[in-house]
């Protein structure tokens, strides 16, 4: 794999290497649109054919080798990665509209706001507004030094509670996501998540889920480097099952299997003791697989069947106090199933739906994460 930089010449330019950090960054890009294959292809160089720039990211603590000698994205380019997810996300949509995921009940924290006022018997001393307090006090003084404060010369910057929240996202990867952009933009946002629950909510619990035949959790670098289930059924009609503890040697991996996915996200979240708990489902499809005891059965066409167990297990989410936002997917065409589907979840869990491009998953994934119970349509 090779890094180049194209630009008009007219004579007068020198010549400017790449830097590392923007090479580093086209190889994140492609990582995000086709998964850890990217990474694959650079073990492929031998020991003294490896490119002058690569050794210089290397050396920039973005990418390292692991103890089997393959490439892989370091710690410090992992974050990379999400932070510029984040910033790139940020600049598709106001600022203004991302804030805390608040509520009236009182949590483990609290944030700052610009507003102050006075000081009352109790309040920390933490939030005092220095500024306010020694412009009172030397405003009732009538100037000069030192300033003498009173109590009534103090004030507090207000606050308001914020509870904790674990939120698992289920993203699907089912093979119809690699179309459209519609994996990679997911990957953008899930990632972006990441970078914002580290910065802004470090008392958060934040997990992600990938469904399909099955549903697995996945770290923040096997998210990185996740692709879609390449198809490998092309049958019109499928009615398939097999024991989850003895299956068979090839099975198709491309279906989608949100029951899955949901069981796995709220028995996560039942080992959480934050107050708030939240699933975001991210698909581009209705569910076309679920489980039954200890086998997993596969049904395309969609299916009712499939469907049931599906919202049952969605009412079991809402039962165990949890919120479910669903997020479909829709490509060009107007996919009515999938959005009555999502619908009936929302109305099953009394949570949130919409359906959205991939290009504006993000607003509608943070708007969702923040807190705001809001359905949203996609104009037409």
């Amino acid at each position: 794999m090779s890094f180049y930089e194209y630009s008009k010449w007219d004579g007068s330019q020198a010549f400017q290497p790449q830097s590392a950090e923007k090479a580093f960054d086209q190889l994140s890009e492609y990582l995000l649109q086709h998964g850890e294959q990217v990474l694959r292809n650079l073990d492929e160089f031998e020991e003294d054919e490896i490119p002058d720039l690569l050794q210089q990211i290397e050396k920039q603590g973005l990418i390292e080798q692991d103890g089997e000698g393959k490439w892989q994205v370091s710690p410090k380019g992992l974050r990379r990665i999400q932070e510029s997810a984040l910033t790139n996300l940020f600049q598709t949509f106001q600022r203004d509209a991302v804030g805390k995921h608040d509520t009236p009940q009182k949590g483990e924290g609290t944030v700052r706001l610009d507003d102050s006022r006075p000081y009352v018997y109790g309040d920390s001393l933490a939030n005092l507004d220095l500024h306010e307090t020694l412009k009172n006090g030397l405003v009732r003084q009538g100037g000069g030094s030192p300033i003498h404060l009173r109590y009534e010369d103090y004030v507090v910057h207000d606050t308001e509670f914020q509870s904790r929240c674990s939120t698992v996202v289920l993203i699907d990867m089912s093979g119809s996501m690699g179309r459209y952009g519609k994996y990679a933009m997911t990957k953008k946002v899930a990632m972006a998540l990441q970078a914002m629950v580290r910065a802004q909510y470090s008392q958060d619990t934040l997990q992600m889920v990938g469904f399909y035949t099955y549903a697995n959790r996945i770290t923040e670098r096997e998210l990185l480097n996740s692709a879609p289930k390449p198809v490998s059924l092309f049958d019109s009609h499928v009615r398939m099952r097999f024991d989850l503890d003895n299956p068979p040697k090839r099975v198709p991996e491309h279906f989608t299997n949100i029951h899955a996915g949901l069981r796995l996200a709220r028995g996560l979240l039942s080992r959480q003791g934050a107050q708030n708990k939240q699933i975001i489902v991210i698909t581009d499809g209705e569910p076309t697989a679920h489980l039954e005891g200890r086998e997993v059965v596969l049904i395309y066409p969609p299916s009712e069947k499939s469907a049931s167990h599906t919202l049952a297990e969605v009412r079991r989410c809402a039962a165990a106090g949890i919120r479910v936002s669903s997020f479909a997917l829709i490509e060009d065409y107007f996919y009515l199933g999938l959005v009555n589907f999502v619908e009936e979840m929302a109305r099953v869990s009394q949570g949130v739906a919409a359906y959205c491009s991939a290009d504006d998953l993000g607003s509608y994934v943070f708007d969702s994460f923040i807190g705001g119970r809001r359905s949203r349509r996609m104009s037409r």
